[in-house]
């Protein structure tokens, strides 16, 4: 009797583990995605004009002042996130064979640049793509090449590294027609993340600053750049008369572009002439150069940050473009800036969406002779990319 009760015990147990090996093989995409942690989510307040903030954890503290009595406020900028899959591919898509890879984690992509996210008071990054459970094309996408989808839990990535805004003025936020926008947006929000587009000023509170965010793009627009211009005139002017600092984003340019064509040139300083105190652009998916235009900073492009677009880019070379404004009695007193040379892969064969920092010498000599090298017809070129603060 003691013999066949060990030997059904044994043969329960063995079941019982054959079972489990067989539920962790079959585990599904969705369900690596689900057992990851809830997002933490910000506190907003609405301000008398209607717009909306978002406070920085410690916004509720009094800000840090320097010796000299000015608060000091270090911001972060990265170029395109587009994370998911491509819908008009077919099959697994190169994103989710590397979340898998990646035991379904999807904070792999900014795993070596979370500390330098978390080391800052802002993170902004442009944001080009949907977050959605459902979609359906549109009729005049159907023909796209790129539609560009990821499941709402995908925020996560942004929650949980320390970016606190986006901007989501580009030509990818409507690969799915009104309804991707408004999923994208709600899961934004419901995420506590900033987020900003031609009809949204994205508010950011920290430091005891307000810091407000302006996005436009110039492409497949029913206006010219000049009349661009005049709306970002106005905007920016009003912008100035109610927040502390003024951030400009544009999506322009051409793809595979090095330097700004003349049209980014013109409306880059035209948003320094009407007060913003930060130009940042994207969309080439190559590194640009900077201008200091008035004693303000024109990032004509950040390239690419995390890409799923291309699992072998020609170019995976970017940078992470970091400022920081001391403010006194209402006055920005100073803005220094450093850039960290960065691949979009912590990879060389082959893009695994993880942007790294890059460590070998002759890396980071190409990123700065291109920058320099590409900035040598631009008037107000800065004559040197610093990589650590001054």
């Amino acid at each position: 009797m003691k013999k066949f009760l060990c030997l059904l015990f044994f043969c329960l147990t063995a079941l019982s583990f054959s079972l489990s090996v067989a539920e962790e093989e079959e585990l599904s995409f969705d369900a690596l995605i689900e057992a990851t942690p809830a997002p933490q989510v910000q506190e907003t307040v609405t301000n008398e004009d209607g717009t909306v903030s978002t406070l920085a954890p410690d916004a509720t503290l009094p800000p840090q002042l320097e010796a000299d009595g000015s608060v000091m406020v270090t911001i972060t900028a990265v170029g395109d996130v587009t994370i998911g899959r491509n819908v008009q591919h077919n099959g697994t898509s190169i994103f989710e064979k590397e979340l898998k890879k990646q035991g379904g984690d999807i904070n792999f992509i900014f795993r070596n640049v979370k500390d330098i996210f978390e080391d800052d008071h802002l993170t902004i990054a442009n944001f080009e793509g949907v977050l959605a459970d459902e979609y359906k094309i549109p009729s005049n996408k159907r023909e796209n090449s790129y539609l560009f989808l990821a499941p709402t839990s995908y925020v996560e990535a942004l929650t949980n590294n320390s970016v606190e805004a986006v901007t989501m003025e580009n030509n990818h936020v409507g690969d799915f027609g009104e309804d991707g926008i408004a999923s994208t947006i709600k899961t934004m929000e419901d995420a506590g993340i900033v987020w900003s587009n031609k009809e949204n000023i994205g508010v950011y509170e920290v430091q005891g600053l307000k810091i407000a965010m302006l996005s436009y793009q110039t492409l497949n627009q029913p206006f010219t750049s000049e009349e661009l211009k005049d709306i970002v005139d106005g905007d920016v002017k009003k912008a100035r008369q109610q927040y502390d600092l003024v951030i400009v984003s544009f999506h322009w340019g051409d793809e595979l572009d090095y330097a700004p064509k003349s049209n980014q040139i013109m409306l880059g300083r035209a948003a320094i002439d009407s007060g913003a105190d930060l130009v940042l652009g994207h969309h080439s998916h190559r590194i640009n150069p900077i201008e200091c235009y008035k004693g303000k900073y024109i990032v004509y492009s950040l390239a690419n940050c995390s890409f799923a677009g291309n699992n072998k880019p020609s170019d995976m070379f970017t940078f992470i473009f970091q400022t920081r404004f001391k403010v006194l009695n209402d006055e920005i007193i100073s803005n220094t800036f450093r850039i960290i040379p960065c691949r979009i892969s912590s990879r060389k064969d082959y893009n695994d969406f993880a942007i790294t920092p890059l460590v070998e010498q002759s890396n980071i000599s190409t990123v700065l002779t291109t920058l320099e090298k590409n900035g040598r017809k631009l008037d107000y070129a800065v004559s040197d990319y610093p990589l650590d603060w001054e």
